[in-house]
């Protein structure tokens, strides 16, 4: 992983994310119950949040010599952002309750992405 691949797959995550917002608000509104519209906000807003620290991680990617440690964080926001916010909206979308078994996957991939990032700052 580079510096621009990360800030690319950022720019993409961040449209897909405001697609999927759009798409939810306008589209499923009275398609989906209560819960189910909010499971899919849920995704829509962990989404926008780890794409923009995505493309924090890629910004930091130009300015750093030292992109390894980076690139697991870039990495990790990746896995978080499919697994978590996708099983969301997979979960929101279908019901199949057993996506709710791989969300966790995604919880882990954004805490150890934050955490990588604050042992890469720690070694500045």
């Amino acid at each position: 992983m580079n510096a621009k691949f990360c800030l690319i797959a950022a720019a993409l995550a961040l449209a897909a994310a405001v697609a999927l917002g759009a798409f939810g608000a306008h589209a499923l509104k009275g398609h989906l119950g209560a819960e189910m519209l909010a499971t899919y906000q849920t995704a829509v807003q962990y989404h926008f949040w780890h794409a923009l620290g995505l493309l924090g991680v890629g910004v930091l990617m130009t300015r750093s010599p030292d992109v390894v440690g980076l690139a697991w964080v870039a990495w990790l926001l990746i896995a978080g952002l499919l697994l978590f916010s996708g099983s969301l909206y997979l979960l929101a979308l279908t019901g199949a309750t057993w996506l709710g078994a791989v969300t966790p996957l995604g919880g882990v991939a954004f805490i150890a992405a934050w955490l990588g990032l604050a042992w890469w700052a720690s070694r500045r």
